[in-house]
C-alpha cells in the first residue's frame, strides 16, 4: 500500500512545511507572495521526500522518524526553517501547528537495526 499526497496525513505534512517555508522566506528574504529560488528548491525537495516516504499509513513527523531520508545539507536547511518558523506558526497557522504537534506524538513504526 502506498500513500499519496491526496491522503490527509501527507497533505497536512505538505501544507505544514509549505507554510513554514513561506514564513521563513517572507521573514528573512523579504519575499512577498512568491518564494525565492532557494526556498522554492527546499519545498520541492521536501515534497519529493514525502512522496517516497517509507512508512505509509504510520508516517510520523520527520523529527520523530527512525529513518532520516533528507540529505544532510537539506536537513540542516529544514531545521533552520523550522527553528525560525515554528514559533510563528502558532500565530499564523494555529491549526496546522496543533496538528503537527499531535502528529509528533505518533512515534511511528519501530525499525529494527541490524548489527553485524
Amino acid at each position: 500500500m502506498t500513500m499519496t499526497f491526496a491522503e490527509p496525513r501527507f497533505q497536512r505534512e505538505r501544507d505544514t512545511i509549505a507554510a513554514m517555508i513561506v514564513i521563513y522566506c517572507r521573514g528573512l528574504h523579504g519575499r512577498g507572495v512568491d518564494l525565492c529560488e532557494p526556498c522554492s528548491g527546499v519545498l520541492t525537495y521536501a515534497e519529493q521526500r514525502l512522496e517516497k516516504c517509507l512508512f505509509p499509513g504510520t508516517k510520523p513527523t520527520c523529527a520523530t522518524c527512525p529513518v532520516h531520508c533528507y540529505r544532510p545539507d537539506m536537513r540542516t536547511r529544514v531545521k533552520d526553517i523550522m527553528r525560525y518558523a515554528g514559533p510563528r506558526m502558532l500565530y499564523r497557522h494555529p491549526w496546522l501547528a496543533l496538528r503537527h504537534y499531535l502528529d509528533g506524538l505518533n512515534k511511528g513504526p519501530f525499525v529494527r537495526r541490524h548489527t553485524a
